[in-house]
This record gives C-alpha cells, sequence and structure tokens, in this order.
C-alpha cells in the first residue's frame, strides 16, 4: 500500500442515551488528515445515517477506503454496509476485535416486535464475517465493494491488531464524548 493511500476510520463511544461517532482521514504512513463528529443514538437505528452524514461532510474523495470499527454501535444501533458504499462508492469494511457467533441471540434477548424485525432485517443483509490475522491479532472483517479486504486493513495497520484509522477515530471518539459530557 502506497504510504499517501487514505482511510476514513468511523468509532464510537457511547454516552448515556447518545453515542458520539468520530470519523478520521488518516494515511497509511499514519498521517491523520481531517477528522469530523456526529451523534447516533444509543438503541436507535441512525448509525448508518450518521456514518453518510460524517462522509458528506468530510467531503474527501481522496480517501480510498472506509473502516468500520463493528458492526452494531450504540448498543445495536447497526451499520449498513450496503447503505454506506451506496452512498460513498468506495470499499467499505467493517472489523471487529472478538470472536462472535452473531449478533441473532443477543438481539433476540434485548428488542422484540417491529424493533426486532428491523434488526434483524439489517443484520441478516450483511456480508458473512471473515477471519483475518493481523501482526498476530485476530479481526474479523466484512467487507462491501471488495472482494479482498486484507490487504485494505493489512495496509493500515502497521502494528498490533486495530487499523490506525480505527484506532484514531477511537481516540477522538472517546476524547469528543467527554468533552461533551463536561460542557
Amino acid at each position: 500500500m502506497k504510504q499517501a493511500t487514505r482511510a476514513v476510520g468511523i468509532a464510537e463511544s457511547a454516552g448515556d442515551g447518545e453515542s458520539t461517532l468520530a470519523a478520521a482521514v488518516v494515511r497509511a504512513d499514519r498521517t491523520v488528515d481531517g477528522l469530523e463528529y456526529g451523534r447516533c443514538t444509543v438503541g436507535g437505528l441512525d448509525a448508518t445515517d450518521t456514518a453518510c452524514s460524517l462522509l458528506s461532510r468530510l467531503d474527501r474523495p481522496d480517501a480510498q477506503y472506509v473502516l468500520l470499527a463493528g458492526i452494531a454501535p450504540a448498543w445495536f444501533n447497526l451499520f449498513d454496509l450496503d447503505r454506506i458504499h451506496e452512498r460513498v462508492d468506495r470499499p467499505v469494511v467493517s472489523v471487529s476485535f472478538e470472536a462472535s457467533a452473531g449478533l441473532d441471540a443477543a438481539l433476540a434477548r434485548e428488542f422484540d416486535g417491529d424493533a426486532l424485525v428491523t434488526r434483524r432485517d439489517i443484520y441478516e443483509r450483511q456480508p458473512p464475517r471473515t477471519n483475518v490475522t493481523v501482526n498476530d491479532d485476530e479481526l474479523w472483517v466484512r467487507a462491501v465493494g471488495t472482494d479482498d479486504p486484507e490487504p485494505i486493513v493489512r495496509g493500515f495497520t502497521p502494528e498490533g491488531g486495530r487499523p490506525e484509522p480505527l484506532r484514531v477515530a477511537r481516540l477522538v471518539a472517546r476524547a469528543g464524548r467527554r468533552f461533551r459530557a463536561d460542557s
């Protein structure tokens, strides 16, 4: 991967009722090249819209990839990878950091009626997870817009097991949530 190749990482930091999402544009050489904040509802269904809004406000056609921290931020406020991909027309890769049997049982435990049906519909439309080992860490990846997300994940993970755009976005989201909570 060329050092100036850029990706947008989107991660969240949950608060009471509202979660802070941050988008970080990061080059493969670890240079941070842009930041943006958004909010989504804890337990809501607006994470996808918030991610699309972040990407629109960043307005970075030079960022070739979008990396998402997981699939279910803000207490099952699911990202819809296809909708995000349609909006930005570049590969969208969701990276999870823990093994899981999936969300179906957790969704059934936490929701019922239309809320459960809607979340299951979104979740079942997502591509399956594939396991990727990066720097001795196991990651689970879903991707839309690319047949092989592994080089993308590896190219943005110079050390450890968290791609740099997601590491930076997570730090920024936490700082933003703390700032809002103290204001």
